[in-house]
């Protein structure tokens, strides 16, 4: 397979996010959400982050670069400009990048002693014309 253009796809949707706003045990076990990225491509990717709520206007874009033929996991928590994504809201995701990705989305909800963890692939999206 050649993946000098990449895998994945340009366009992606997490529908579910909700990162709960308290923890039990160590700050490595803080609650939160991660989107992780890999770039199979031999360009390094400019991917935005859009997020989107049930009861305002969306927020972003948040803007990530992922390196050629790397990986990025990140902690949605730590997205501050151009301003944090509340906890304790429910919020989704719309992720465009400039070349092929492929998308992760990963809740570590510690709230109680017995923790959850929760993952799953982002939805790719077709776009009209192309991928």
């Amino acid at each position: 397979m050649d993946t000098n253009e990449g895998i994945g796809s340009r366009l992606w949707a997490i529908p579910e996010g909700y990162m709960p706003g308290s923890s039990t045990g160590p700050d490595e076990m803080k609650s939160h959400e991660t989107i992780c990225f890999l770039n199979t491509s031999n360009k390094d990717a400019k991917v935005e982050i859009t997020a989107y709520f049930a009861d305002r206007e969306p927020a972003g874009p948040y803007e990530v670069e992922v390196g050629a033929r790397r990986t990025v996991h990140l902690w949605v928590n730590d997205l501050e400009d151009p301003e944090p994504i509340p906890t304790d809201t429910d919020y989704a995701t719309v992720i465009r990048s400039n070349v092929p990705i492929v998308v992760q989305h990963t809740r570590l909800d510690s709230r109680q002693a017995a923790n959850a963890l929760l993952s799953t692939m982002a939805y790719p999206v077709r776009e009209a014309g192309g991928s």
